[in-house]
């Protein structure tokens, strides 16, 4: 099997460029992709939950976004590109771990991530049907109807395939960037000090550690974008050969270093219009900081802009998380023992989807978050603890032992994942 393998990936190198080319405009859409899976509804709610454990721990969150979030993806990568040519990360744990643990991750993965997508039905549905009558001042139709025609929508978009799913999403990115450095530029003659007002108040370690340990999960998931991770890791590979976990490298830290930049302008301009009060208000109403801001201000722009905002930053996450979801289910049906076409396979995993996503939203239930919680643990496992046990056992990733950034990784997932389990019994 080994010697199969290895015969595979010489063929395969030898067919490889044998020099990388210069960035290119596949590299931008890429990088511009992964912002979009990344970036979404969760962070207009990013500045409430990193805001109030005051300025210190929101200080140090900051200068850990980047090194988190780009080391974890940066190693999920590393172990897809690891595995045969055009081998998913399903394919690749069960080529690495064997057929039960590969069944086992697949379960896990795909229970983690299809959730994430019922909450974007819901919530796309919601923020519609909000739109139609308080902005447009029009009767929204009925609630499975109106569902029913956002979910077919997305999914058309689905149906052209991978590549017309990542350009989608890096296009939709753009009004994305505008608006919220729109929003962020609108608040500067507002800044009041804000959260500055806790800045002479340094906690006690315990307390600043117990801060952090909590709000850990939160900046990871607000730049998590796991779920694409495998297809583009793929598409790398077959593109760039020998040269695709440089490459793949490259664009990772250009989308991380947008992230954070971005996110973390517009989050310490939020914070310092608001007080420590005002937040807490904020997540006592359960209003994305969009919404508060408009009531706050009585600003008619923003109460019409945000609700768009929120349909873009839904629609381009669903999309990304469509890749992941339907990438594990199809993962399923193969090791169920079923071998459909790929034709055949795609269809079926899409009117599975559009028919649980329907039904989904036209209930609108109120568990979905609590369910999201609970798959928080598992994403952050495959994330920050898969590759970097991979890293020490499989031979084909060997030459990653010994770097620092896999105990900063491991250490960043333990904590992540405790920080989860803790919220959940407390």
């Amino acid at each position: 099997m080994n010697d199969q393998a290895n015969s595979v990936e010489q063929r395969f190198e030898a067919a490889a460029p044998a020099e990388l080319s210069s960035w290119n405009r596949h590299d931008t859409t890429w990088m511009l992709g992964l912002f979009g899976t990344a970036i979404g509804a969760g962070t207009l709610f990013l500045p409430i939950n990193a805001g109030l454990g005051g300025f210190w721990p929101l200080v140090i969150l900051a200068l850990l976004a980047f090194p988190m979030t780009f080391y974890a993806h940066r190693g999920l990568t590393r172990f897809v590109l690891s595995g045969r040519e055009g081998a998913d990360i399903t394919d690749v744990v069960e080529q690495h771990f064997g057929i039960k643990a590969g069944a086992l991750i697949t379960l896990l993965y795909f229970f983690a991530i299809f959730p994430i997508l019922l909450i974007y039905s819901v919530g796309l549905t919601n923020t519609v049907a909000s739109f139609l009558e308080h902005q447009l001042h029009i009767t929204p139709p009925p609630r499975a109807v109106l569902s029913f025609v956002l979910i077919l929508g997305l999914l058309a978009v689905v149906r052209c395939g991978e590549q017309v799913i990542v350009k989608a999403m890096s296009l939709m990115v753009y009004p994305f960037i505008v608006a919220l450095l729109f929003l962020a530029v609108y608040l500067i003659p507002h800044w009041n000090g804000g959260i500055l007002t806790t800045a002479s108040q340094v906690p006690a370690p315990s307390a600043l550690l117990h801060t952090l340990w909590l709000a850990i999960p939160v900046m990871v998931f607000s730049f998590n974008h796991s779920p694409i991770i495998s297809a583009f890791a793929v598409d790398q590979k077959r593109r760039y050969g020998v040269h695709a976990d440089e490459r793949s490298s490259q664009i990772l830290s250009r989308a991380h270093l947008l992230m954070v930049v971005m996110v973390l302008f517009f989050v310490f301009s939020c914070v310092l219009t608001l007080s420590p009060e005002q937040l807490a208000e904020a997540k006592a109403q359960n209003l994305s900081i969009l919404s508060y801001l408009a009531n706050h201000f009585s600003n008619p722009t923003i109460a019409f802009a945000a609700p768009l905002i929120a349909f873009v930053a839904i629609s381009k996450s669903f999309l990304g998380h469509y890749i992941g979801a339907s990438e594990g289910l199809k993962g399923l049906i193969v090791k169920s023992g079923k071998r459909p076409g790929a034709k055949a396979l795609d269809r079926i995993v899409a009117a599975f989807m559009l028919v649980v996503c329907w039904i989904v939203a036209t209930l609108n239930p109120s568990i979905l978050g609590m369910i999201e919680t609970i798959g928080g643990p598992v994403i952050a496992a495959i994330l920050f603890l898969m590759p970097m046990y991979a890293i020490r056992k499989v031979p084909a990733m060997a030459r990653y032992r010994g770097q620092m950034s896999n105990v900063f990784v491991t250490a960043v997932g333990l904590v992540a994942i405790s920080a989860l389990i803790y919220s959940l019994t407390a």
